[in-house]
């Protein structure tokens, strides 16, 4: 069955094209969205894509401050169908991963553990050290959704737009969203 509702965060991790293209494609489905940006991410949507946090938000139906832990997604009580957090940094996996939840975003990755939803990572980090892999064990034991930002090639990709299809088509597939945004192996 399809989800209906979803909260995207966006961290400090280069490769925020992946969240931005996530909101696109939901919001054409019409899945409505939960937004957090962290204010390091702000930046390097700045710098990497070259608009402002406001051209992000207008993708998702609701925005919230990372600092707002008055927030209604901070509460259990919130029905949502998944959590996706992409790109997602190696210090708010830590945070995840110890029960840090001293923003918006980690406490609402802490409620999606203690309520057994569906919480998925992207992180987009390389190389990855000892305590990043730890982190990412650790994580994957309470059954978060580790999918790393490596792209395939077999599908022959033309630009960078067809390498972050890949890896939001492969959150997608995770969720049970139909899409076409990559060809697949046959």
């Amino acid at each position: 069955m399809q989800p209906t509702r979803l909260i995207i965060a966006i961290t400090g991790a280069s490769g925020v094209a992946y969240g931005k293209r996530l909101l696109e494609v939901l919001q054409k489905k019409k899945i409505e969205t939960h937004l957090i940006v962290s204010k390091t991410a702000e930046k390097i949507i700045e710098h990497e894509l070259e608009i402002a946090r406001s051209d992000i938000e207008k993708l998702a139906d609701h925005v919230y401050s990372v600092d707002d832990l008055t927030a209604p997604i901070s509460s259990g009580s919130f029905k949502t169908d998944a959590m996706i957090i992409i790109p997602c940094s190696m210090k708010t996996l830590a945070g995840i991963a110890h029960g840090y939840a001293e923003n918006l975003i980690l406490r609402t990755a802490d409620v999606m553990l203690k309520e057994k939803r569906k919480l998925i990572l992207v992180p987009r980090e390389t190389p990855v050290n000892i305590i990043h892999l730890r982190n990412m064990l650790e994580l994957a034991k309470q059954g978060v959704t580790i999918i790393p930002a490596m792209p395939a090639y077999y599908h022959k990709p033309k630009d960078i737009g067809d390498v972050v299809d890949y890896i939001v088509g492969k959150v997608l597939d995770y969720l049970e969203i139909e899409h076409t945004l990559f060809k697949r192996w046959t």
